[in-house]
């Protein structure tokens, strides 16, 4: 425990699901020595897309909440970046935690910059090299705005040395897998009775997400990915983003009964889902990881990702959008006999509090 004259006040920036995982470890730890703020920039202010994410991570709720809901990136980036900074007015903290790569992050990062206070990224690093991705964007600009660049890989390190990076970077590994090992020593795991509400059985069934504006927002592309699912030959449950919900709606796409259109389901029920499923279908970056931790193969439902370890160690395939390339990859793959260490020890958190001081 800190004295208390080296208490900081710390401003934490959320608002997508996977950045309310990686703060509900972080959260824990700041919270024994220094005083946090939450902000909830309302980037997903649906109870499904966030509050059942609070209620299951035990962590607290946001001491601000700012409503910004969802909208065009720069209208919805310039609200926040004005929300955010009349809080930093307000609270004058030493330090602003933002994570990953989504609005919220820029704009925490942004409107930290411009008033001189020290921002430190988790999650920094990662690159896709597709310009195109809002959250490449987004990632790029948080790491060179950023104090304190805290690293989940080795390749993370190197990516940002290429763009001249290389003071106050940390690998510290992956807080995901901190919050992961949290959720798999509780009781919740053990008692999660969400394949029995699903009728589902262990390895007998596909999962899937998709929830990239890269996929979602290209009728072709969700075209090709949702055919593939129909030509899948078991159970596929799909817990389905609101955005992906409208657009399947408003296109008319025909789901085959196999296909379980569910809504979105909280973090305990969703790593028991990944770790009962056969393969892991997905654009999302937290569900890769996880997949691979919990020793599940994932196809990986772009041309790129950033998580390239994965793909190395033979537990992740990029088939894009291409029905063929996805059905092939996910009735074929079985688990590789190696699974080597990715992304540190789950320990992240601890290593972040240190280095914040």
């Amino acid at each position: 425990m800190f004295e208390r004259e080296t208490e900081m006040k710390i401003v934490t920036v959320v608002g997508a699901r996977p950045q309310f995982i990686k703060a509900a470890a972080l959260s824990r730890r700041l919270r024994n020595s220094h005083q946090e703020v939450l902000v909830h920039t309302g980037q997903h202010y649906d109870y499904e897309m966030s509050g059942i994410f609070f209620d299951g991570l035990k962590i607290p709720a946001p001491d601000v909440s700012l409503g910004v809901g969802s909208g065009n990136h720069g209208a919805q980036t310039g609200a926040m970046l004005q929300k955010i900074e009349q809080v930093l007015l307000t609270e004058k903290p030493n330090w602003v935690v933002v994570y990953g790569d989504t609005n919220s992050t820029l704009g925490g990062a942004l409107a930290a910059a411009k008033l001189h206070i020290p921002v430190a990224h988790v999650e920094a690093g990662l690159r896709s090299f597709n310009r195109r991705m809002p959250e490449e964007t987004n990632r790029v600009l948080t790491d060179h705005l950023s104090n304190l660049l805290l690293c989940p890989s080795d390749t993370a390190i190197t990516n940002l040395a290429a763009e001249g990076i290389i003071q106050n970077t940390h690998l510290v590994g992956d807080i995901m897998l901190d919050i992961l090992n949290w959720a798999r020593e509780g009781e919740a795991w053990k008692t999660s009775g969400i394949l029995g509400k699903l009728d589902l059985k262990e390895k007998r069934f596909f999962l899937c997400t998709v929830h990239r504006s890269e996929n979602t927002d290209d009728i072709s592309r969700l075209s090709g990915i949702l055919k593939a699912l129909n030509a899948l030959e078991k159970t596929v449950v799909f817990p389905v983003h609101p955005r992906t919900r409208k657009v399947i709606s408003e296109g008319n796409f025909a789901l085959k009964p196999h296909i379980k259109m569910i809504e979105p389901v909280g973090y305990l029920d969703m790593v028991r889902l990944v770790a009962a499923a056969q393969t892991v279908l997905t654009d999302s970056g937290g569900l890769q990881k996880e997949a691979y931790w919990l020793g599940v193969p994932c196809v990986t439902l772009r041309d790129e990702t950033e998580w390239v370890e994965t793909v190395v160690a033979g537990w992740n395939r990029l088939a894009g959008a291409v029905p063929n390339q996805i059905v092939e990859a996910a009735q074929d793959f079985g688990a590789p006999t190696q699974h080597p260490n990715l992304y540190g020890d789950g320990s992240t958190a601890t290593q972040c509090c240190a280095l914040l001081n």
